[in-house]
């Protein structure tokens, strides 16, 4: 089932009326545009996690990625979400393509301009979390966070089909996930302007690098199930506070 990128991108908004859609399961929602109630509060149709994940191409996530965090602005958290659930649903068609995808923007500048989380990362985990529940989506956050810690970025180029800076760009590892950090040394590093064209342009190829590692991460946790585990380490910093906060029986006590 093919449904054009544009159409999906453009009309979802209105699908997503008084929550319903978001739970719809797979084989209840194939009908375009049906909805169904779940029976009880904070129940989903379908159940909590109860979308079925299906492999993608990483190269082809990376170039959605990149055109979704220059459509209409909204930046990497959207880039990086539609780039796996979106593409899933251009694809497969419902419950994916009944997803609100705009709701991402939020997203942006690290959530509304704070710089926090960056965006990519927080796109690219929350989409592992249609599928799974936390302590099996736990490794796949540390593989894509320690990664986007410690790997030289921006890796993709567009090419000709640059929107912000056109040529290579610079690259360098961010040793943080927070948005402020990640651009704040890059521009550093590299003399350039945070409010740049260049610098939206670094930003827009790391949300292809986010959404590309994803989805490496989904094809394999497809093919492992339960036995997925994190090729990085947890950065020592994490583990440390987890001496404290994190107890025997309770693997996250400060949640």
């Amino acid at each position: 089932m093919n449904i054009g990128r544009r159409d999906l991108i453009c009309g979802l908004g209105g699908l997503a009326v008084g929550g319903a859609v978001l739970g719809l399961g797979g084989a209840e929602a194939k009908a375009a545009g049906q909805t169904q109630q779940a029976v009880g509060r904070f129940d989903q149709v379908g159940g909590a996690f109860g979308w079925t994940p299906h492999k993608l191409d990483p190269k082809e996530c990376a170039k959605v990625a990149y055109e979704g965090y220059w459509h209409k602005g909204f930046g990497c958290g959207f880039g990086s979400f539609y780039a796996i659930v979106g593409l899933m649903g251009e694809k497969y068609g419902a419950p994916y393509n009944q997803f609100p995808f705009a709701m991402l923007e939020a997203n942006k500048g690290g959530i509304s301009d704070w710089g926090t989380i960056c965006g990519a990362l927080y796109g690219a985990a929350s989409s592992f979390s249609l599928f799974w529940s936390r302590k099996e989506v736990r490794p796949m956050v540390n593989e894509l966070f320690r990664w986007y810690e410690v790997t030289k970025l921006p890796v993709y180029n567009p090419g000709d089909a640059a929107q912000g800076f056109k040529g290579e760009q610079p690259m360098s590892a961010s040793d943080s996930v927070l948005c402020h950090i990640s651009v704040s040394k890059w521009c550093y590093e590299n003399k350039i302007e945070a409010d740049s064209k260049q610098r939206s342009e670094r930003c827009g190829r790391l949300t292809a690098d986010t959404a590309s590692k994803a989805a490496e991460i989904i094809n394999a946790k497809i093919e492992q199930g339960k036995d997925f585990k994190s090729a990085f380490p947890m950065q020592k910093s994490v583990t440390y506070c987890g001496e404290c906060h994190m107890t025997k029986g309770n693997d996250a006590n400060w949640a």
